[in-house]
């Protein structure tokens, strides 16, 4: 109880649900790009066992988000797997399932598509939140747990209105490859030759957007005759 009297604590509980807000939204993207192509019960089957995954995801990147974001290399690769997830949303979404078995497996795509690109989106959030806790425990279990609301509320929204204007689908393959760029000349090795915001940062990360959409589309016209037949 001393605790929650204390200035400090709300102070970083309100720093924390700031962070979630801000941080959290690209990840609300990912997982209503994922799951829009499901029937409405599996996508909030998707939301649901995706958002309790990444949430577990986030625990342990928690623990060891500092010493990961020191390892060479490895933003760069996971960059370069958010450009092939950005790809890949805007590739395959208009595509309607209606066998069961096809339905089954959309589904497992789109909770192991949510994984992936949480995994490697949500380092940005940890450290975030890890920074504001301060070492407190409390307030970081917390802000995990603030998190999962948010994903859960703004993924169901970012459908709804997915569904109303297509446009936003391009929009959120965009996003994807805007963080992806920045991922990658974030990593330790190719920052010092492309400092954060900087006018080079900035081009990488339209760059990407730009990229993943124009291959998106591309592979969507190319698949359009196919998927007529």
């Amino acid at each position: 109880m001393e605790m929650l009297s204390s200035p400090q604590f709300w102070l970083g509980l309100g720093q924390i649900i700031w962070i979630n807000i801000i941080l959290s939204g690209d990840n609300a993207v990912v997982i209503a790009l994922a799951a829009r192509g499901l029937d409405p019960k599996r996508q909030k089957q998707a939301i649901f066992w995706g958002t309790a995954a990444a949430v577990v995801l986030r625990v342990v990147l928690t623990v060891v988000a500092v010493k990961l974001m020191q390892l060479p290399w490895l933003q760069l690769i996971g960059g370069l797997l958010l450009l092939w997830i950005g790809v890949q949303l805007l590739n395959g979404g208009d595509d309607d399932e209606s066998d069961k078995g096809e339905a089954k497996g959309g589904l497992l795509a789109a909770i192991r598509t949510i994984l992936v690109a949480d995994l490697v989106m949500s380092l940005d959030n940890v450290i975030g939140v890890a920074a504001a806790a301060n070492g407190n425990l409390t307030l970081l279990v917390i802000g995990l747990l603030i998190a999962i609301p948010i994903v859960v509320f703004g993924s169901t929204l970012m459908i709804k209105l997915m569904g109303r204007f297509p446009a936003i689908v391009t929009l959120g393959a965009a996003l994807i490859g805007w963080v992806g760029a920045e991922t990658i000349v974030s990593d330790k090795m190719i920052e010092p030759l492309v400092p954060h915001h900087s006018a080079g940062f900035y081009a990488a990360a339209a760059l990407g957007a730009v990229l993943v959409v124009l291959t998106g589309k591309y592979l969507q016209r190319r698949n359009a005759p196919a998927s007529a037949d």
